[in-house]
């Protein structure tokens, strides 16, 4: 009868006494060569049957990781145990990286890392690197490293925050360059201060499918591997109320009281920052709400809403035209984050990918699908409710390239900001399944969008929106004839404080009838997000 996962089977155990303190030091790993004392937060390396004192890490932030030293699991038929973690930071935030030892199995045991990757987790291993690393990697460029061909997703200069347990090597800054290729890989190479490479590749896991067991719990006892925790409760820096995040990944929160935007900090702290917003237009869907969706290649499940974002591109010259979009972001607690896209065209739903479409004059293909590019403009965020697994700012700028098949259901979309570039893969979805996934009563209007734009391209779209800029001439015509307000569509559609409307009633002011752009899909923006 089966008990569940099992620690790694035993190996010959090292312990020695801390050069700082006195406090037992103990390995469990012949392919350790440091540690940080747990007592004195001494960081030592090992030589031989020698330790040394080499340094001193600072206290590892509360971050609230469902993982914790002496978890353990499975992988690919193999046993592991959680033995150490580094926290790392960029401009592009914190992160963790925990040191997994796997079952004793050669001379030499495997070095394997969980890290966090954009909302999702990354199980990695080390492996040699027999050839000199690029001197310079350009971010969203191709790069040819250890017999593959893989896409730049982030250069990235990475500090060490803090430490804790048993490592491959005592923990060092240095630059970190992220890669991604085409079969969901993603590759690790860390350029470290003394000039060492560190070369691992990985893939994206659930933390579900790892059998984990022994994970932090709450004060009520539920595994924080659920997705909720409690006992977190941060002051808003604007208007006092309590800021009460209900997900162990947040890292910006929106007060409920007075909508500022606030960055929340590591732990227990105060939060020091924020944004002030003005109110908007409600959400067609409710922050909390549930509803079972199906994502491309997995099954149907319940995901509910936890953030929601309005975003509009930036125009290149003042005459044209804004789009305008919504994003919802979507938490499931064994799955991860999703995002539900509404926009103009359609609604939509979309994942980040951990891979990297290939790219080439031909086109751009993933998992066997060609996609035809439609549009590249830059976005901005325009307003934010709710919970983010990155720390999201309003008036975040991004260049996004958008990307459809040939029949318009499948929808690609690359963005780049800064030093990192995201990919993320969706599917069109009909606007009754929308409502019906999530029981919502509001207006049909509200809801239907003409997806039908996605389907054609070319001179076969041209052809339709010639037909459909004049048939709006022609309807916008009619509304004045019989309206007062010729933006009643747009009105009721979206609500009178809504920034299509707004722009709607600019238009009228200045040139009569408002004629959308058509925009784009619109993806979604790391905005920064968190690099591992």
């Amino acid at each position: 009868m089966s008990t569940g996962p099992q620690a790694p089977a035993a190996q010959r155990r090292w312990r020695a006494a801390c050069p700082n303190c006195g406090a037992p030091v103990e390995f469990a790993s012949a392919a350790s060569r440091s540690a940080v004392c747990g007592f004195c937060r001494s960081t030592l390396l090992r030589d031989g049957e020698t330790l040394s004192q080499i340094g001193q890490s600072a206290e590892i932030f509360e971050d609230y990781s469902p993982l914790q030293l002496g978890a353990t699991g499975r992988w690919m038929g193999s046993g592991f145990a959680v033995v150490g973690r580094v926290q790392r930071g960029s401009e592009l935030g914190n992160w963790n990286e925990w040191h997994l030892l796997f079952d004793a199995s050669g001379d030499t045991p495997r070095v394997a890392w969980l890290s966090e990757d954009n909302g999702q987790f990354v199980l990695s291993l080390e492996a040699p690197l027999t050839e000199a690393p690029p001197p310079e990697p350009q971010v969203g460029a191709p790069l040819t490293l250890a017999g593959q061909r893989w896409q730049v997703a982030a250069v990235v200069n990475a500090a060490v925050r803090a430490a804790e347990g048993e490592l491959p090597r005592p923990p060092r800054a240095g630059r970190v360059v992220e890669l991604r290729n085409a079969q969901d890989e993603v590759g690790s190479l860390e350029l470290r201060e003394d000039g060492t490479p560190v070369w691992s590749v990985g893939r994206a896991v659930q933390l579900a499918e790892l059998a984990l067991q022994g994970l932090r719990t709450t004060a009520e006892g539920e595994s924080v591997a659920e997705g909720r925790f409690a006992g977190r409760s941060i002051a808003c820096p604007n208007c006092g109320s309590p800021l009460e995040p209900k997900l162990s990944q947040t890292k910006s929160m929106v007060c409920a009281q007075c909508q500022a935007v606030v960055d929340l900090p590591e732990g227990d702290a105060k939060a020091l920052g924020f944004t002030a917003q003005s109110p908007d237009t409600a959400p067609l869907i409710p922050l909390g709400r549930t509803g079972t969706l199906t994502v491309e290649g997995e099954k149907a499940q319940a995901w509910q809403v936890v953030g929601y974002l309005g975003r509009c591109d930036i125009p290149d010259d003042t005459e044209d035209e804004q789009s305008f979009w919504r994003e919802y972001l979507l938490f499931n607690r064994l799955a991860g984050f999703a995002f539900l896209v509404d926009t103009n065209e359609g609604w939509s739903l979309v994942r980040t990918l951990t891979g990297a479409p290939t790219q080439s004059r031909a086109g751009t293909q993933w998992q066997g699908r060609a996609y035809e590019k439609r549009w590249t403009y830059q976005a901005k965020t325009t307003h934010v409710l709710g919970e983010f697994y990155w720390p999201v700012r309003l008036d975040d700028r991004v260049e996004v390239t958008d990307y459809a098949s040939a029949d318009g259901q499948y929808l690609l979309s690359r963005e780049q900001q800064g030093p990192e570039v995201t990919w993320s893969v969706g599917r069109t979805l009909p606007a009754e399944a929308v409502q019906k996934a999530f029981g919502l009563t509001a207006p049909a209007a509200q809801f239907g969008r003409d997806a039908s734009a996605f389907k054609n391209s070319g001179a076969k779209l041209l052809v339709y929106i010639v037909v459909g800029l004049f048939l709006m001439v022609i309807i916008g015509t009619l509304i004045r004839a019989c309206s007062s307000d010729d933006c009643q569509q747009y009105k009721n559609s979206f609500g009178e404080n809504s920034n299509e409307y707004r722009q709607c009633r600019a238009n009228t002011r200045g040139s009569g009838v408002y004629i959308p752009s058509g925009g784009s899909y619109g993806g979604y923006s790391s905005g920064g997000g968190s690099h591992k």
